[in-house]
């Protein structure tokens, strides 16, 4: 069972690694305590690519709460489903994003970490950084709505500084097909170290982020009534939209330099 293949141990063996990495960032997560016990879904934007600092969370996470505590990532097919690959992952407890995966592990009392804007939101231009972009997707709200568990806001500042998309190409990857060949909404152009200059499926490939200051912020539960399943959520969908554009011009508001913080 995917859900099982977690490993405390092995998270407890990489977190010297994390903290590592995470000093390179200097980085911040503050908020931490806001974090409910049981069960919660943690809903992020998702900044710079494959080379996104996303562990930085993670380390101070697991530093605060122990490597115990249950907490999944949903990640893209591309990563999840490669054998080898997929199974290193899931050993820390990265799962295919899924619904359902999403609902076991939060019926079980677990927490899930979910990046609902995908690559529309990691791979959107430099200069959209300051931008949080869920792409309009309302499954993680009818997720939390029907597990009647809260969302948990995480926003990042500064990981998009680790690396420069010049130009997103959605259309173009609408006249390729993209989504239809690999789950893709994106064409981008990006430049980053030590590739130099990376194009569309590329963008998958890990790559040096650049030393800037990683900021997370974790904000209060947010709480909804149930409703029948039937409906369209884009009340309670701009509401957090909405909160956490408002954390992100926060954490921007106090930044001086991109990369340097």
């Amino acid at each position: 069972m995917v859900l099982s293949a977690r490993r405390p141990e092995s998270i407890a063996r990489i977190m010297p690694l994390l903290n590592v990495l995470s000093r390179y960032f200097r980085a911040e997560v503050k908020g931490l305590e806001r974090i409910p016990a049981g069960a919660a879904l943690l809903v992020g934007n998702h900044s710079g690519g494959m080379g996104s600092p996303d562990f930085v969370f993670a380390a101070r996470f697991f530093t605060h709460f122990g490597p115990s505590q249950p907490l999944y990532a949903l990640g893209h097919d591309m990563i999840t489903r490669t054998p080898l690959l997929g199974r290193f992952l899931r050993r820390f407890g990265v799962v295919p994003a899924t619904p359902e995966n999403a609902l076991r592990i939060l019926r079980k009392g677990g927490k899930v970490l979910v990046y609902p804007g995908g690559d529309l939101d990691s791979l959107r231009p430099f200069r959209d950084r300051k931008l949080v972009r869920l792409g309009g997707r309302t499954g993680f709200i009818r997720i939390a709505l029907e597990a009647g568990v809260p969302i948990v806001p995480v926003v990042t500042a500064g990981s998009h500084e680790t690396f420069f998309v010049a130009a997103q190409g959605v259309r173009l990857a609408k006249w390729l097909r993209m989504e239809r060949l690999l789950r893709l909404h994106t064409f981008p152009v990006i430049f980053c170290l030590p590739w130099g200059l990376i194009l569309g499926p590329l963008s998958l490939i890990p790559y040096w982020p650049l030393p800037a200051k990683v900021t997370v912020q974790v904000g209060d539960p947010i709480r909804f009534d149930n409703r029948p399943r039937g409906e369209n959520f884009q009340r309670e969908y701009r509401q957090v939209l909405a909160i956490m554009q408002s954390m992100l011009d926060d954490l921007y508001a106090r930044r001086r330099f991109p990369v340097l913080g």
